[in-house]
């Protein structure tokens, strides 16, 4: 089955990018696969602490894609997996599509305004000839109306 791989952060666009790849996993019998990925930086304490750090990061994780699965299972009859990565990530996202040969798409949120499409969609376009699969990017600004006539 092709999986729709969408990255999951505290970003605004990502709603959007949820969104997208839900409803299109929807219409076209695919499934959705949620990344999320913890900075290496966040744990660079005492090795006790880091650890209770890490694994309360995983649990806001945790809590925050049961958002979006729950809204994904009730409105569009789709059961997303979560996958949860630590590292730098632009490195884990292009890892995450090698490691998993069922994922066709990366689906992005692009952040509206002046600064531009946010830091992950501009590092991941310089690096998208060499992606295995193609880049979906989902404004940030797009109603769910819209969102809903394209999909």
């Amino acid at each position: 089955m092709r999986k729709f791989l969408v990255v999951l952060d505290d970003s605004r666009e990502c709603l959007n990018a949820m969104r997208f790849a839900a409803m299109r996993a929807s219409r076209t019998g695919g499934g959705v696969e949620v990344l999320s990925i913890v900075p290496p930086d966040e744990f660079g304490h005492w090795i006790g602490v880091g650890d209770v750090m890490r694994e309360e990061a995983r649990e806001r994780i945790r809590a925050h894609f049961e958002v979006f699965a729950k809204w994904m299972r009730d409105r569009q009859g789709v059961d997303p997996e979560l996958v949860i990565r630590e590292g730098e990530p632009v490195d884990e996202i292009l890892a995450q599509v090698r490691d998993d040969p069922e994922v066709g798409v990366l689906v992005l949120g692009a952040a509206e305004g002046r600064k531009g499409p946010g830091p992950l969609v501009t590092a991941l376009i310089k690096q998208a000839g060499a992606l295995a699969v193609p880049v979906t990017i989902v404004p940030g600004g797009m109603s769910k109306e819209r969102l809903e006539a394209i999909t």
